[in-house]
């Protein structure tokens, strides 16, 4: 059996993938060809997630409640982050589109990536290649917005967020096919 040393930021955005593609069938290689990691990395991270029970035994279907009480209760305290810096990015947290329907802020957050179209104060993504995965699919791109919201937000800020989240985390699985 192999040994569990802890959840790694990218195995969130792996389980956040799958939660926007939904119910379809995937395979590891097209799953880390549009998340622009290596197919070992998605092997690895499905068994640590397995392991932390985010994920079933067959590592085909997300454990959408466990998953969702780790966004809301765990992850601002197991991978913290603090705005950075002045970067060229890609908006996030606050900053995304949806957020902006309800609050208005004087700061712009943002993922550093050099085809970003603003400038602001960086927030590190889960992992290198997250910005160029997440301009390929919008649901993923919210849902990892929604969490760096979670991440550094004010109070009011995380409830909205919060209540996205459990919206798209727990809702029936739609069925997006993954694009390759």
């Amino acid at each position: 059996m192999k040994r569990h040393n802890g959840m790694r930021p990218q195995d969130i955005a792996i389980l956040l993938k799958l939660v926007a593609i939904g119910d379809i069938e995937w395979r590891q290689q097209v799953l880390a060809n549009t998340l622009y990691v290596s197919a070992s990395e998605i092997s690895e991270s499905l068994n640590r997630s397995r392991i932390a029970r985010l994920i079933d035994h067959d590592k085909k279907r997300v454990n959408r409640q466990s998953l969702f009480e780790f966004l809301k209760f765990g992850v601002r305290y197991v991978f913290p982050q603090e705005p950075g810096g002045m970067s060229r990015g890609m908006v996030t947290g606050i900053s995304h589109p949806f957020m902006k329907d309800f609050f208005a802020s004087e700061y712009t957050y943002v993922w550093p990536d050099l085809k970003g179209e603003y400038i602001g104060l960086t927030i590190e993504p889960l992992y290198d290649n997250q910005p160029k995965a997440a301009r390929e699919d919008s649901l993923f791109y919210k849902l990892l917005a929604l969490l760096d919201v979670v991440r550094v937000g004010k109070v009011r800020e995380v409830d909205v967020a919060l209540n996205e989240l459990k919206n798209i985390v727990l809702s029936e699985p739609s069925n997006q096919p993954i694009q390759n």
